[in-house]
């Protein structure tokens, strides 16, 4: 299917900064090593397929799922074929001994690439899933980088969100104060990352979810009033990259939003993905209209369809890839926009937020309430607001 087609685009944002800058990149990986962690989710794929295909002299991908390392190591031999570097994959928890155990063996890295993430929104909805979050999408990072430290690797890059911008929802909280621990480590390796638009039909995604409820012959529910950027996944691995070999020290590379990029709710896209499909949407009010009324309408061609508007904890009417305090440097490419950050912290702050979390974890109880507020102390204004509602309570 033709993703760009849905989300309203004809050509891939990047073109341009990839072909101005090819050679440059074709140098840099292929004498370069990589490692890729959480390379078996979208995201991961996209980025590691960019490497791969400009011959590195190693590129390792690490990601918790087996079964995906799988599909990725398929897809890979069947779209490019073979490197003389050493490709290999290993099924480990970034978190875990094992993989500690892993790096303190190997030889080191050029560039160490981040993708691991907990991206869902609905993660915050029970205290411990929370938790989880927090130590994937922070104290993770802030592992990982100090292994590069040891290691001393070249680069380390890794994905923060646009949620990360004015952020009102815990995950997109926890991606902006990893931010913040990346300027403090920023003094001791060169650091870059990105802010992404949502990858359209990402595993685990709402757009992902269309195709399974197509195939699993369900109705389509979503939101009426959410409007969100997209990006394709090779655009997401481009975007990566690019941010990761040219990003200089504390750099968040974004889509520059005068590039075709465009805000687009997700029922336009279950209309256009419907019709892509050969079907015809057929709105109804309620789930339950929606679940009964499947196989007659899909007899006739049609598709049930329940949009409303969103009342769900942690939801964003629109995104935004940057602030009105921060600095921009819109010029330096064709397509992507650049957030230039001076290391600019608060260790009394950063350490406080580590102290607290250590406690929590070593004492094996802690409230959303206890985290919620320690989230508040750590950003100026943070927007959140709970509900009561989320989104696994829906359709």
């Amino acid at each position: 299917m033709d993703y760009l087609k849905l989300i309203n685009r004809k050509e891939l944002l990047f073109d341009k900064d990839i072909r101005v800058n090819e050679k440059e990149l074709l140098s840099e990986v292929s004498n370069s090593s990589f490692l890729v962690l959480g390379g078996a989710g979208t995201i991961g794929q996209a980025v590691t397929k960019e490497i791969f295909k400009r011959n590195p002299k190693r590129l390792h991908v690490v990601d918790i799922s087996e079964n995906n390392l799988v599909e990725l190591v398929r897809d890979i031999r069947s779209s490019f074929g073979y490197i003389k570097g050493d490709f290999r994959t290993f099924a480990l928890d970034i978190g875990s001994l094992e993989y500690d155990a892993f790096i303190e063996k190997g030889e080191g890295y050029d560039y160490v690439l981040n993708l691991s993430a907990l991206k869902h929104v609905r993660s915050e909805k029970d205290p411990f899933t929370l938790m989880r979050m927090i130590k994937v999408n922070i104290l993770n990072t802030i592992k990982t980088i100090e292994q590069s430290i040891e290691m001393n690797a070249k680069k380390y890059f890794c994905v923060s969100t646009d949620k990360a911008a004015n952020p009102v929802n815990m995950m997109g909280g926890s991606k902006r104060i990893m931010e913040m621990f990346l300027m403090e480590k920023s003094k001791s390796i060169n650091i870059s990352t990105a802010r992404f638009a949502n990858v359209a039909f990402s595993d685990g995604s709402l757009l992902h979810g269309f195709e399974q409820r197509i195939k699993k012959k369900q109705p389509i529910a979503a939101p009426s009033d959410i409007k969100r950027y997209f990006v394709v996944p090779q655009e997401s691995g481009e975007l990566c990259l690019m941010s990761c070999v040219f990003g200089e020290n504390r750099d968040i590379y974004f889509p520059k939003l005068d590039q075709g990029l465009h805000l687009i709710t997700f029922s336009e896209i279950a209309e256009k993905f419907l019709k892509e499909k050969g079907f015809v949407p057929h709105k109804v009010d309620t789930e339950e209209e929606a679940r009964n009324t499947i196989n007659n309408l899909e007899r006739k061609g049609e598709w049930p369809c329940l949009f409303a508007e969103s009342n769900t904890t942690g939801e964003k009417s629109f995104e935004e890839f940057f602030t009105e305090k921060e600095v921009l440097d819109l010029d330096k490419h064709y397509n992507l926009g650049v957030v230039k950050n001076e290391p600019n912290f608060d260790k009394e702050k950063l350490t406080y937020f580590l102290d607290t979390i250590e406690n929590l974890r070593k004492n094996k109880s802690w409230t959303k309430e206890e985290i919620v507020m320690l989230f508040h102390k750590m950003i100026p204004n943070f927007g959140h607001k709970e509900v009561g509602i989320y989104l696994d309570s829906k359709m």
